[in-house]
Formats: C-alpha cells, sequence, structure tokens
C-alpha cells in the first residue's frame, strides 16, 4: 500500500491500539490478575483470536456502520476515526468508562451533518436499542450461567484443586471466545469507516482471495493485538485486583456472559438462523465490551443481593450519553479544519 494510505490509516491503527491495550482486560483481566493465568499467555491467545474474528466474522457489525453513514473519501474516513479516538482518550482520562462504538457513532453522526448526508435514523434506533438491550443481555446471560454453573457443582462436588484446574481452563477458553468475540463485533468500529474509502486492491494469498475490507480488517486487528502485548497489563492487573472480591467461578461467569452478548451481535449466520426460523433479525452492530462486563457484574450483584453502587453506575451511564455528543462535535470542527486548512476532499 501507498505511504499517504498508511497515513490516512494511522487514525484508526491508534483506535485499534486503544481498544486492545484497554478491553482485553475485560476477557483476561480477572484471569491474569488473580494470576491463574500467565499475561504472555493471555496476551498470546487474545491476540491470535482477535485477529481470527476481526477477520473471519468482522463484516456483518461494519455493515451496519457503513449503512449509518458513508463515508466515501479517505480524508473524512481519517477524521471520523481520530474524532473517535480523541474522544476515547479524554473521556477515559476522565476517568470514565467509554465505548469506541459509541464515539464511532458520535463521529459518523458528525459526518453526515457537515456532508449534508441524511442519517438513516432506522439505523440509528437500531443502534441505539443495542447500547440498551447489551447491558441487560449480558445480565440476564450472567444469571442464567451462574445458577447453571452453581448447580453443577452442587451436584459433581469437586474437590478443591479439581475445582481449581477446572476454573483454570474456563477462563482461558473463555478468554479465547472473548477475544474472538471482541474481534468480529469490534473491528468494526476501527476499520469500518475506511472500507468504502481506502483505496486497496483485493490480495491473492495461498490461493485464497483477500477482500480490501479482509485486509482492513486484518491490519487494525493487528493494531489491537499491539495494544494488547505493549499496554493491557497493567489494565488486566488492574481490573483483576477491583474484581478480586469476586470468586473465580463468578468471574468465569462474567467473562463468558459478555463474551456470549458481544458473540451474538456480531453473528451473520446466529442472525440468518434467527430470520429461517421467523424470528427477527439480530442487529449485527458493534457494542460495547466495557457494557456488557458492567451489565454481567450488576446481574450477579443483583442476584447475590451484593450491594451496587448505583451513584458510580449513574455517572457512568451519563459518560455512555455524552462520548457520542462529543465525538459529532469533534469529528464535525476536525472535517472542517482537514478540509480548509490542509485542502484533503473529506466528502
Amino acid at each position: 500500500m501507498d505511504i499517504a494510505i498508511w497515513v490516512f490509516l494511522s487514525s484508526g491503527l491508534f483506535l485499534g491500539w486503544s481498544l486492545g491495550a484497554n478491553d482485553a482486560a475485560n476477557v483476561f483481566g480477572t484471569a491474569v490478575g488473580s494470576k491463574m493465568v500467565k499475561f504472555s499467555t493471555a496476551a498470546l491467545i487474545c491476540s491470535v483470536m482477535v485477529i481470527l474474528g476481526a477477520v473471519i466474522s468482522g463484516a456483518g457489525a461494519s455493515h451496519t456502520l457503513g449503512a449509518l453513514g458513508k463515508v466515501s473519501a479517505i480524508g473524512g474516513a481519517f477524521t471520523v476515526a481520530l474524532s473517535a479516538a480523541t474522544t476515547v482518550y479524554f473521556m477515559t482520562k476522565s476517568g470514565l468508562p467509554v465505548s469506541t462504538g459509541q464515539a464511532i457513532v458520535g463521529a459518523i453522526i458528525g459526518w453526515n451533518l457537515f456532508s449534508g448526508m441524511p442519517t438513516d435514523s432506522e439505523v440509528l434506533t437500531k443502534i441505539l436499542s443495542t447500547w440498551v438491550l447489551c447491558p441487560i443481555l449480558a445480565a440476564i446471560t450472567a444469571v442464567l450461567l451462574f445458577k447453571l454453573v452453581s448447580t453443577s457443582i452442587a451436584r459433581l462436588r469437586p474437590g478443591l484443586f479439581q475445582l481449581d484446574k477446572w476454573t483454570r481452563i474456563g477462563l482461558i477458553l473463555a478468554g479465547a471466545f472473548g477475544s474472538y468475540s471482541l474481534g468480529a463485533n469490534n473491528i468494526a468500529n476501527v476499520m469500518g469507516v475506511f472500507v468504502l474509502s481506502a483505496p486497496i486492491d483485493p490480495m491473492d494469498l495461498f490461493g485464497l482471495t483477500l477482500t480490501p475490507a479482509m485486509q482492513l480488517f486484518f491490519i487494525g486487528a493487528v493494531a489491537i493485538s499491539i495494544g494488547v502485548f505493549t499496554y493491557s497489563k497493567k489494565v488486566m492487573l488492574t481490573v483483576g485486583d477491583n474484581l478480586i472480591a469476586m470468586t473465580p467461578v463468578t468471574a468465569w461467569v462474567v467473562v463468558m456472559a459478555h463474551s456470549i452478548v458481544l458473540f451474538i451481535f456480531s453473528s451473520q449466520s446466529l442472525s440468518n438462523a434467527f430470520v429461517s426460523l421467523g424470528l427477527p433479525a439480530i442487529p449485527l452492530v458493534p457494542v460495547s465490551s466495557s457494557q456488557a462486563v458492567i451489565g454481567a457484574v450488576v446481574g450477579i450483584a443483583l442476584l447475590k443481593k451484593l450491594p451496587v453502587q448505583w451513584r458510580v453506575l449513574g455517572r457512568i451511564l451519563i459518560g455512555w450519553v455524552i462520548t457520542p455528543i462529543m465525538s459529532a462535535i469533534a469529528c464535525f470542527i476536525g472535517l472542517f479544519i482537514i478540509q480548509n486548512l490542509f485542502k484533503q476532499v473529506v466528502i
């Protein structure tokens, strides 16, 4: 690829790095923080599965973002991704856990406003509904899994060492599944906006034809993997310490519930299966890994009648509302600067 293309893709790569640095903690944080899995093992498994998920199953969620706003100029795609990445950075610095999906949706709406293109209300409604459904579905899934696992343990009555072995293997498998789901669902946030605009030709590799979208998803997934290896250890340890009051079994339930929800919103075959049964299609939308984890934790807390810090949750909800608004404003201003100061085509 031409060097100029890499310059434009840099904002998406930065967004991918940020995603890997932060969201890997949602799938392996507890396992690494509790020293049940080594960081090097977790990082390797996470990186490989993120790349596989992005390349194999990443197309579904990206189509929804493409329907929300067809960013056809690479200068515009660069600005959209940069606005989302900058918003996530500042919100994270403010101590608010935010979603790259919310930021990229806000940025696309900002591009629509700047370009005068209409925002598809049906697609936007579908995306907004998943922001509500994601934590609720994660909470329900976590409760069902917890009851199933608790019943199984009570019947099987494994010894302490056997239960520890099962939990260790379970955390690795759940982390691998979660990493695949993270790549499949969230690669659209990182590279989806470049699919229409990046001038990349199809490439043949070992008899397989890699489409431009698959190449973009692979590049974005590698950026996520670099984020996992270079910066996620500190975040993983922090998450592990914060969840230390949870038992390893409960931690497995939370990770598994999060992973299932992300997979549901990114699986084209599962959505097609619903349609074939006469059921509504599952919306293939990038959802927040953090939202899924928070929903699962709240679900378990309510089930076990543990105290919930509703004030903290309220602050998080405010952050989720502010993020797309800030990103839309940042994108609108950024497009004006890129077009008029740097003389780049953004529409």
